[in-house]
């Protein structure tokens, strides 16, 4: 990562310490929500409802998590779980 301006003081280089470790940690949450919900879509597609299911339930949390740190917004997250759920019920029928 390139750094534009080099902080001078003490703790704007803490603060600049903390951002990319916070920026990894956030980074790595969001990725590992997409790749979960990814795998649910994959399941329905497949065919295969009940670890559609198992995978939703591992999905939700994760997408919980990520509203619950401010990674997306707290209505995106509900209407993430709202829209995955109605594709497993779709399935079911």
């Amino acid at each position: 990562m390139a750094i534009e301006n080099m902080p001078n003081t003490k703790s704007a280089k803490k603060r600049l310490r903390q951002n990319e470790t916070q920026r990894a940690r956030n980074r790595d949450t969001k990725s590992t929500m997409r790749s979960q919900i990814r795998r649910v879509r994959e399941a329905l597609r497949d065919g295969n409802i009940e670890q559609a299911e198992a995978e939703f339930r591992a999905a939700a949390k994760k997408i919980d998590r990520a509203g619950a740190n401010n990674l997306i917004h707290k209505n995106a997250a509900a209407r993430t779980k709202s829209r995955l759920q109605k594709l497993i019920k779709n399935a079911k029928a």
